[in-house]
């Protein structure tokens, strides 16, 4: 039997799914979401202690999830194909270029994330204001697929 392809964002199995935002709303978030659905975009980072602290379960290979934009609407759905979790000094070169940012290196897909990380929102968000990263911290790096363009 074939799947039915999603009809949109009011679709009740997309409301069904868990939300994939990525950054904060704003203009970060914003290009974000374009560059998914762009297919630019098919590998994104988090810190693990970001899932522990919200108490947010680890992605898993096949889940789908409703990529939420920065007026938090559901836009697209994605669906998990890879979970690694690695010490930040592991991310290799193939991961950053696959994050559709526009990275060449890995040096400079670090400082950029290391920037985000270190920012007040994200410093806000894990409830620690002098939070900051080094090469052991452990970062879950998760590739997916596009599954569907919700506009």
């Amino acid at each position: 039997m074939t799947e039915q392809p999603y009809t949109g964002p009011d679709d009740p199995r997309v409301a069904a799914l868990r939300p994939a935002e990525f950054a904060f709303p704003g203009p970060l978030r914003d290009k974000l979401v374009a560059a998914v659905l762009g297919g630019a975009k098919t590998t994104t980072t988090d810190l693990l202690t970001d899932y522990e602290h919200e108490g947010d379960p680890l992605p898993q290979v096949g889940a789908r999830t409703a990529v939420i934009d920065s007026d938090g609407r559901p836009v697209a759905v994605i669906e998990t194909t890879d979970v690694r979790v690695v010490p930040l000094a592991e991310v290799d070169l193939r991961h950053a270029l696959d994050e559709g940012e526009g990275y060449a290196t890995v040096a400079a897909w670090r400082s950029a994330h290391e920037r985000f990380w270190h920012g007040p929102e994200m410093r806000a968000a894990l409830g620690d204001p002098g939070f900051t990263v080094d090469d052991t911290t452990p970062v879950v790096l998760e590739r997916f697929r596009l599954l569907a363009d919700l506009r």
